[in-house]
């Protein structure tokens, strides 16, 4: 089994900036692949970025290219969302998932993809 715990989240007005944190905990730190997708209310889960193990790979919706970046830290067991100049339209709750299994790219922005998930944590962006 693979725990999920995310942490970061908040309110915060329009321009500013959250950075997330995922940490794994359970199993070794297999995770080939983490993601964060998001879900606001009465709207799907969407997807917001993604890395590999070896963080060379990473991937982003087409919403956070450019304002927000992931990474991963595998000694720390925890992955993390760098979220800069955000919007109301970013409000939603934001989940970390975990595939244990490489993944194709295609996909990678899949929930389907994903083995486990976290409880997820609100961030709410004041305009």
């Amino acid at each position: 089994q693979v725990q999920l715990v995310e942490s970061g989240g908040g309110l915060v007005q329009a321009g500013g900036s959250l950075r997330l944190s995922c940490v794994v905990s359970g199993r070794t730190f297999s995770t080939a692949v983490m993601g964060w997708f998001r879900q606001a209310p009465g709207k799907e889960r969407e997807f917001v970025a993604a890395i590999g193990w070896s963080s060379s790979n990473t991937y982003y919706a087409d919403s956070a290219k450019g304002r927000f970046t992931i990474s991963r830290d595998n000694a720390k067991n925890t992955v993390y969302l760098e979220m800069n100049s955000l919007k109301p339209e970013d409000t939603a709750v934001y989940y970390c998932a975990a595939a244990t299994a490489t993944i194709a790219t295609s996909v990678v922005a899949k929930p389907y993809a994903y083995d486990y998930w976290g409880q997820g944590t609100q961030v709410t962006v004041s305009s």
